[in-house]
């Protein structure tokens, strides 16, 4: 059976090997492939795997021998599911390998909004503190997290794991999950509708899916609703912020800060305006690339080629469990 991997770089630059796939059946390998070889790289596939090369409607068209396609992701928004699901093909993603290198990127992001470590330290490389005169210096608010309102928005994986970093170091917590989950066993948790926890939140994390429901679930009437000075971190997908908007708000201080990982267009283009307002931290999308995160994504794509296999096929997210 042909596989073929259309993007593999980002989850092997070289450290991580593909031997847990490989000792499935051999591969061909492409370390990127742009949008107008997808085709030429997938026809004779029948296993074809992603990371955010995109799989859509038309392209499964022109792919008759195509019978899994498995993301190397816990997204999927890169496949079009319904159509693979038209056709029989069943999608995979890989949940949970990164159940503790994003909740740590995300406390990365708030402590650096918080107290800018990076600034601080770059400023006594530069001789302030030896010309301060003072045995301490600080540029910045200085802020503890211990105390402060945490909201949640999407309370799956990342979220929970989030929320038990959160309690470790005292803060209080509001999570909306749009479908109801189980409790967690803290005594600062709560559930809460969307407009609660914006309103009442000092710093909101996203971790809900791209859908067409939650592109731009923060927006120009949801930043109405959120404290002036309220941080926002941006792990998950970019779409899932309007972009100006939040720029526009930033800019005139009626947001507090922003951290992301993600932009709506990555790489980040030159003019994005995030490159240039206020109290804003921005790192390459690797929340999700410790070494110890990528072994087990790729442990798990290995599995679930594996299951497909087998005929009982797992992590499935279009409803297709057999061809």
């Amino acid at each position: 059976m042909k596989t073929v991997i259309l993007d593999g770089q980002t989850l092997n630059p070289g450290d991580n090997p593909w031997t847990p796939i490989e000792n499935i059946h051999p591969v061909t390998l492409y370390e990127k492939t742009e949008q107008e070889d997808i085709i030429l790289r997938s026809k004779d596939a029948e296993i074809v795997l992603t990371n955010k090369t995109p799989l859509t409607r038309e392209t499964l068209e022109q792919l008759p021998n195509l019978k899994y396609i498995g993301v190397l992701a816990t997204g999927y928004d890169v496949v079009d599911i319904n159509a693979a699901a038209e056709r029989g093909i069943p999608v995979t993603n890989t949940p949970g390998y990164a159940n503790n290198a994003v909740p740590e990127h995300v406390f990365a992001l708030i402590f650096e909004c918080y107290r800018q470590i990076c600034l601080h330290s770059e400023q006594v490389k530069h001789g302030e503190w030896g010309q301060n005169g003072q045995f301490c210096f600080w540029n910045t608010p200085q802020r503890e997290i211990g105390g402060k309102t945490l909201g949640i928005i999407g309370f799956g994986n990342t979220g929970n794991n989030v929320a038990r970093i959160a309690n470790g170091f005292g803060m209080n917590i509001l999570a909306y999950a749009p479908r109801p989950k189980p409790m967690p066993d803290y005594n600062n948790f709560a559930y809460a509708d969307i407009d609660e926890v914006l309103a009442k939140s000092d710093i909101i994390t996203l971790h809900c899916p791209l859908t067409p429901e939650t592109k731009h679930i923060i927006n120009e009437q949801s930043l109405a609703r959120m404290k002036s000075d309220a941080i926002l971190i941006n792990t998950a997908r970019g779409p899932l912020i309007d972009e100006p908007a939040v720029a526009k708000a930033l800019t005139a201080g009626t947001l507090g800060g922003l951290a992301v990982d993600v932009v709506s267009e990555e790489p980040i283009a030159k003019d994005h305006p995030f490159l240039t307002t206020p109290n804003t931290f921005i790192t390459p999308h690797l929340a999700w690339a410790t070494i110890e995160a990528r072994m087990t994504l790729m442990q798990i794509a290995a599995d679930n080629i594996s299951a497909f296999l087998n005929g009982t096929p797992q992590n499935v997210v279009n409803g297709v469990t057999g061809k």
